[in-house]
């Protein structure tokens, strides 16, 4: 069922010309450089310091690892991320 709703909620993206990220619910991340990250569409904060920021996304997890991290911002569907950004990955459950 989960599988059929997500061909479901992909193929509406496709035929109304909305983002697939806004209907399905995924998280976008932009990437100025290296070092300011926004992230919108997360659904937690799970862990922070000044090397790391992990995050829970729709399926799974969100690790990001760098150096002198700051939260520049945290709202409800978004944080801006400071600092040296080295590794970003996706976690599955």
């Amino acid at each position: 069922m989960k599988k059929w709703s997500a061909h479901l909620k992909k193929w509406f993206a496709e035929v109304s010309d909305i983002p697939e990220d806004v209907v399905m619910g995924l998280p976008r991340l932009t990437l100025v450089g290296r070092f300011r990250l926004s992230i919108e569409n997360y659904e937690s904060v799970l862990a922070f310091s000044k090397t790391e920021l992990k995050l829970a996304v729709t399926d799974g997890e969100l690790h990001i690892a760098g150096d002198d991290f700051i939260l520049e911002t945290i709202l409800k569907q978004e944080i801006i991320l400071k600092g040296k950004v080295n590794d970003v990955r996706f976690v599955d459950d």
